[in-house]
């Protein structure tokens, strides 16, 4: 199984060689590919190396509230979730949890869907 690095760099190769209709596609499956590691890499950041959520946010230029729901998403803290977001509380669980040794509850189903734009008004 490849690693999400090695994805990404073949869909870009891949782009480079394509005509422009056809790079989109590729370049679309690169900014999936990259939010879904940046989520991961969240959840060892906050977890792992004890980086607050407004400090994680900082990191990759999100406000606070956008960062909760994306670590809802990661196979590390979606059993930690409430609502559809990961909190400070939630964190510091996961944290507590890791250095006792407690196994962390069976990871939640995660949806990871794309962000899509949604019109305000219906187009008619």
């Amino acid at each position: 199984m490849s690693t999400p690095y090695e994805r990404i760099r073949a869909e870009l190769a891949d782009a480079e060689r394509s005509g422009p209709a056809t790079a989109l596609t590729h370049l679309r499956a690169v900014l999936d590919e990259v939010s879904q590691l940046i989520d991961e890499q969240l959840a060892d950041a906050v977890v792992d190396e004890g980086l607050s959520l407004r400090a994680a946010a900082s990191k990759i230029r999100l406000t606070e509230n956008a960062v909760g729901p994306r670590l809802a998403r990661t196979a590390r803290l979606s059993a930690y979730a409430h609502e559809g977001r990961v909190n400070a509380k939630s964190v510091m669980r996961a944290r507590y949890d890791k250095e006792t040794g407690i196994a962390p509850p069976p990871p939640r189903n995660i949806e990871r869907k794309p962000m899509t734009f949604k019109p305000r008004r219906p187009t008619s």
